[in-house]
């Protein structure tokens, strides 16, 4: 069984196109028998437009769907198949989905007591659970738990090793942009993956993104569903401290550097410089925040709805428009 994405994909396509026919084929069928049953032929036509049948139909990109099928809301693209999946493997490391078992893992009550139960399962092939439900998305490789390092484990755990390369090169072509598939992979989930996470839940996301703002500064995914009083603390403590005391060390390396620098080398070290000056301002002042609200020991009610959940934490989350 082929282990690349490619393929699997392919596969899907295939999948999808067949069950598109054969769903159109039935529907002709049964509107024939009615216009016979009701004697309707001089009034009527069996034939249904592709654009109204219901169940998907997958193509490359959005140049290769046909006239036939423009404004259907059935229509998917490779990228969208690949955002899908990406979806699935964050689902995966906050335990909501896994790899080992089919459908909804995860989806509220307590979490010590569900991983203690089903710790077997949840960690068999390798794939640990992330321990924390804090994952943090940043334009470097600065955590262990970092987005990209868990999404690659991913890929490398349910693929195998030997296609890793290949297959996060065809996810990287899928998402498109440039650079390496990992630094494309990293490019989406920092820019990207979040307004595709609120489309798919309708601007009711499961998945909430604590954000410092514009630079980039800080970025962290928790699961909404595992949220716990004492999160902020943790976020504040584990991992913004922490990415504060990075961004010193950088910038000391860097301002020492570009003393002896050749001048355009220099210039790109500024650059560097002025990037890292504002990630710390902006980070501060986030920090701050956090603070403020790690303090309050704020708890949520699942039951009152993402929207009023949310709400509480609306000075660190990104915004949704």
């Amino acid at each position: 069984m082929s282990k690349l994405i490619s393929d699997k994909y392919k596969a899907w396509q295939a999948e999808c196109e067949e069950r598109f026919l054969q769903l159109k084929k039935n529907e002709e069928e049964l509107n024939r028998i009615f216009i016979d049953i009701y004697g309707l032929q001089d009034e009527l036509t069996p034939d249904v437009d592709d654009k109204d049948i219901t169940v998907h139909r997958v193509y490359d990109t959005k140049d290769d769907v046909p006239d036939s099928m423009k404004g259907s809301n059935y229509v998917r693209t490779m990228r969208d198949e690949i955002v899908s999946l990406i979806s699935y493997a964050v689902g995966c490391m906050f335990g909501r989905y896994s790899v080992n078992r089919e459908g909804l893992c995860f989806a509220g009550g307590d979490w010590k007591e569900y991983f203690n139960s089903n710790k077997d399962w949840l960690t068999e092939n390798g794939y640990q659970v992330d321990e924390d439900n804090i994952i943090p998305i940043t334009d470097d490789d600065y955590f262990s738990d970092d987005i990209v390092g868990r999404f690659v484990d991913f890929v490398r755990i349910t693929y195998g090793d030997d296609t890793l390369e290949q297959n996060l090169q065809f996810i990287a072509d899928a998402l498109g942009g440039k650079g390496s598939a990992r630094e494309t992979i990293r490019k989406y989930f920092i820019s990207d993956f979040y307004s595709d996470h609120l489309k798919t839940y309708q601007k009711r996301p499961i998945y909430w993104l604590f954000d410092s703002g514009k630079k980039n500064g800080f970025k962290a995914l928790i699961y909404m569903h595992r949220y716990q009083p004492d999160l902020l603390a943790r976020m504040r403590t584990d991992y913004v401290h922490e990415q504060q005391e990075r961004y010193r060390t950088q910038l000391s390396i860097l301002e020492e550097n570009v003393q002896s620098a050749e001048p355009s080398e220099r210039v790109k070290l500024n650059k560097q410089i002025s990037k890292l000056r504002d990630q710390a301002l902006e980070i501060q002042k986030f920090e701050e925040k956090i603070h403020h609200l790690a303090d309050q020991m704020i708890s949520i009610d699942l039951d009152d709805g993402v929207k009023v959940n949310y709400a509480k934490f609306q000075d660190v989350l990104q915004k949704i428009k």
